[in-house]
C-alpha cells in the first residue's frame, strides 16, 4: 500500500518499476533457459551490460537526490561509487586464496609482487561477506558524514563546494595510484574468482548479480521517493530554493544537509559494491574527475529532480556511449560535451521535462 501511495502521482516512476520489474523476470530466463540458438536468447555478455547500467542508473539517482532536491551538485559521488566498489574488491581477492598466481593462501598477488610481507591491518576481516558489506556501507558513509560535517558548518555552498568534492575526488585518486597504499596501486584489484562460493564467470552467478543491481535499484528509488515526499522532502526543497529564509525560520539547515548527503554517498557506494564484480577489475582510474562530472551528465540528459529521470539518463548516456566508442571511438568525448550543451539549451528540464511538459508539471 504504501507503494502503490508514493507512486499514485508519479507516473514516470510507476512506469520505470513496471519496466525494471519485467526486465528482471526476463532477462535471466532468457539468458539461463532459452537455448542459445534460439532468437531470444540473451547473452552473458548483453545481460552483464545491463547490470552494469542498472548499477549506473542507481548512482545517477544518488546524485540527482542532492543536486535535484537539495542543490547540492557534487563532484565527487564517482569517489562514493569507487569506495563501495574497492570494498567489494578486497572482499573478493580475499576469496582468491592460494588460487592466485604466486600462490601465497592469505596475500593477493600484488602485495607478493611488491614484497609485501604481511597482510595490512585494514585488509583483516574482508575474509567474511558480512565485514565487507558493512564496509560498503561505512566507508562511503562515513567519508560523507566527515567531508558533509566540515563543508556545511562552515556555510559552504554553490561552485565553491562542487570544487571542493571534485578536489577530494582527485586526492582519492592520487593517493590509491600509490603502491604503498594497499590497495593496488595503478593496477587495482582484479582476477576475481568467486562470490560466496559460486564463480564469477558462471552464468547463474552473473544472473544473480543482475537480479541484485535490479532490487537495489528498485528499493533505491523507492527509498528516494519516500523521502522527497516526506516532510524532509519538502525541507529539502526549501533548503535548495531559499536556504537563508529556510534558516531564519529556525531550522538547522546543515543537519538536514549532512543527513541527505550522508545517505546519498551510501547509496553510490553500493552501486559501486555490484558494479565492479560484474566488470572484473577496480582501479583508480575510477576516482577520475571526468568520471564523477559524466555523472551530472547523466542527471541532467534525464532530467532534475525527478529521480527517474536520471535513471533514464544514466541509462540512456551509457547506451549512447556503448554505441559511439564503437562506431565512433575518437568522437566520443565531443559527442558528450555536445549532448550536455545541447539538452542544457534546448532541454533545460531534460529529456523526461517533455513528458513533464505534456502531463501539465
Amino acid at each position: 500500500m504504501l507503494i502503490l501511495k508514493l507512486l499514485k502521482n508519479d507516473r514516470g516512476g510507476a512506469f520505470m518499476l513496471a519496466l525494471l520489474t519485467l526486465t528482471t523476470l526476463v532477462v535471466p530466463v532468457c539468458n539461463l533457459l532459452v537455448p542459445e540458438n534460439s532468437g531470444l536468447h540473451i547473452s552473458t555478455y548483453t545481460m552483464t551490460l545491463l547490470g552494469k547500467y542498472l548499477c549506473y542508473a542507481l548512482l545517477a539517482i544518488s546524485v540527482d537526490l542532492v543536486w535535484g532536491y537539495l542543490g547540492i551538485l557534487s563532484l565527487g559521488h564517482g569517489a562514493f561509487f569507487a569506495l563501495g566498489g574497492y570494498a567489494m574488491g578486497m572482499y573478493l581477492m580475499r576469496q582468491i586464496g592460494s588460487r592466485g598466481m604466486y600462490g601465497h593462501p592469505l596475500l593477493p598477488d600484488f602485495m607478493v609482487f611488491l614484497n609485501w610481507q604481511e597482510l595490512p591491518w585494514f585488509w583483516h576481516g574482508f575474509h567474511w561477506f558480512w565485514f565487507a558489506m558493512l564496509m560498503v556501507v561505512l566507508v562511503p558513509g562515513l567519508l560523507a558524514l566527515v567531508f558533509g560535517w566540515l563543508a556545511f558548518r562552515s556555510r559552504v555552498t554553490g561552485v565553491y563546494l562542487s570544487i571542493i568534492t571534485q578536489a577530494l575526488t582527485y586526492a582519492l585518486l592520487l593517493a590509491f595510484f600509490r603502491n604503498e597504499m594497499g590497495f593496488g596501486g595503478n593496477n587495482g584489484l582484479t582476477d576475481f574468482k568467486d562470490l560466496l562460493g559460486f564463480s564469477l564467470q558462471s552464468d547463474a552467478t552473473r544472473a544473480g548479480l543482475f537480479i541484485a543491481s535490479a532490487l537495489a535499484l528498485g528499493l533505491g528509488y523507492l527509498s528516494c521517493l519516500y523521502i522527497t515526499r516526506s516532510r524532509l522532502g519538502r525541507l529539502c526543497t526549501a533548503i535548495r530554493d531559499q536556504e537563508d529564509r529556510t534558516r531564519f525560520i529556525g531550522y538547522r539547515v546543515e543537519h538536514f544537509k549532512l543527513w541527505i548527503f550522508t545517505f546519498s554517498a551510501i547509496m553510490a557506494g553500493i552501486a559501486g559494491a555490484l558494479y565492479f564484480p560484474q566488470v572484473g577489475i577496480i582501479n583508480p582510474g575510477e576516482f577520475a574527475p571526468l568520471a564523477s562530472i559524466e555523472i551530472v551528465i547523466w542527471v541532467a540528459v534525464g532530467g532534475r529532480a525527478t529521480l527517474y529521470g536520471a535513471a533514464a539518463g544514466a541509462l540512456m548516456v551509457n547506451y549512447a556511449k556503448s554505441y559511439l566508442t564503437g562506431a565512433m571511438p575518437d568522437a566520443w568525448l565531443f559527442a558528450l560535451g555536445a549532448m550536455f550543451v545541447l539538452v542544457t539549451l534546448l532541454l533545460p528540464r531534460g529529456v523526461t521535462g517533455l513528458l513533464r511538459k505534456k502531463e501539465g508539471n
